[in-house]
């Protein structure tokens, strides 16, 4: 989706007075925004996307009438639209907040300090560079959400053989990096693969430090892997899903004999920590050219750097297509770059991980 013309026209949604004015005159400030109203809350803004047609839409959770979860949901039925959610960064803040993201909301802002943040200007940058994300996004409505760990899953035997023919080196691990919509196709993905799968995987997910706990709890009860958040000294094994936590660098060590990791607090890399630049280059060292790296969805070109020298090695480099990209940024990056074996939409990426382990 982009803009119809001119400005990115934004609904600012929030039942707070002093917090819709907040909001918007960040938003204001940036030449490339308008905002064209704002609503009290998910009545009110469905009334007023009716009539203002907005390119985005900010809204946030906890509101009276209707709540923002409601609204985003009516939202994605009727008219699916970008819509950020603005929420706190509690525990109850993250699981609403990842529920938000599986009905369909492109991204999300941490409020600094609860529902009425008056330091909202801290995050002010991080508002307006996801609000121009955001009008770019290909939306897709709710319609993916977590499955319970019960549910029937293919085995390794279901997946159809694909084209390309399966590269010849067998891969010892895959890592996997994304961002924008990030959330909502790992969760499409990681369910899909079986459990028996045969190398271990690591993701980066661009996520506050107090998300991604309930974002592994979340996917290890929808996945027939274990999905865990990372760890000093945890051991990579097969069938085990680890991802990078939030704040902090995911890096891979080897210690008596196992691959184990290890937690940097290294500075942010291209505005991002965890990056994942800094894990493709640690899973290089431990891994040589064995890996598999899976680009998804995102804002920027986290990822590229690092996979570069991971491809040169002999990695194999698969990147989701941009038709089913909420934001077409790193895959493109990488695309750009000339170290894409194959670019695939997202629900074809689990078979031709399956492909690449099995060697």
């Amino acid at each position: 989706m982009t803009p119809r013309s001119g400005k990115i026209k934004v609904l600012v949604v929030d039942d707070s007075a002093l917090m819709r004015q907040l909001i918007g005159d960040i938003l204001t400030a940036d030449p490339r925004i308008q905002v064209v109203g704002t609503a009290r809350d998910g009545r009110d803004a469905l009334n007023q996307i009716k009539t203002l047609r907005p390119d985005v839409v900010t809204m946030d959770v906890e509101m009276p009438n209707m709540d923002g979860l409601k609204a985003l949901e009516e939202i994605m039925k009727t008219c699916p639209m970008p819509v950020i959610m603005v929420s706190s960064v509690t525990q109850e803040g993250a699981e609403v907040t990842l529920k938000a993201l599986s009905l369909g909301c492109v991204d999300f802002v941490p409020k600094p300090s609860g529902s009425i943040s008056l330091n909202i200007r801290d995050v002010g940058r991080d508002i307006v560079e996801k609000v121009v994300a955001a009008s770019t996004a290909h939306v897709r409505s709710s319609g993916s959400v977590f499955s319970p760990k019960a549910a029937v899953l293919p085995k390794a035997s279901d997946f159809r053989r694909m084209t390309p023919p399966t590269p010849s080196r067998r891969k010892e691990i895959v890592a996997i990096a994304s961002s924008t919509g990030g959330p909502m196709a790992l969760n499409e993905l990681i369910p899909k693969l079986p459990g028996n799968f045969p190398v271990p995987i690591v993701i980066t997910q661009h996520m506050p430090k107090e998300f991604t706990p309930s974002f592994s709890q979340r996917l290890n009860s929808a996945s027939a892997l274990e999905v865990v958040e990372g760890f000093e000294g945890l051991t990579l094994k097969p069938g085990r899903v680890v991802i990078a936590p939030g704040g902090k660098h995911l890096v891979l060590k080897r210690r008596n004999g196992a691959v184990v990791c290890d937690l940097s607090d290294a500075p942010p890399e291209l505005s991002v920590k965890p990056a994942a630049n800094i894990m493709f280059r640690s899973v290089g060292e431990q891994y040589g050219g064995n890996v598999l790296c899976v680009i998804l969805t995102g804002m920027g070109r986290d990822g590229t750097d690092g996979a570069i020298p991971l491809h040169k090695q002999g990695a194999y480099v698969i990147a989701e297509s941009q038709k089913t990209c909420v934001v077409y940024g790193m895959p493109k990056a990488a695309v750009e770059a000339g170290i894409v074996d194959e670019v695939l939409p997202l629900n074809e990426i689990p078979e031709a991980m399956v492909r690449n382990v099995k060697g």
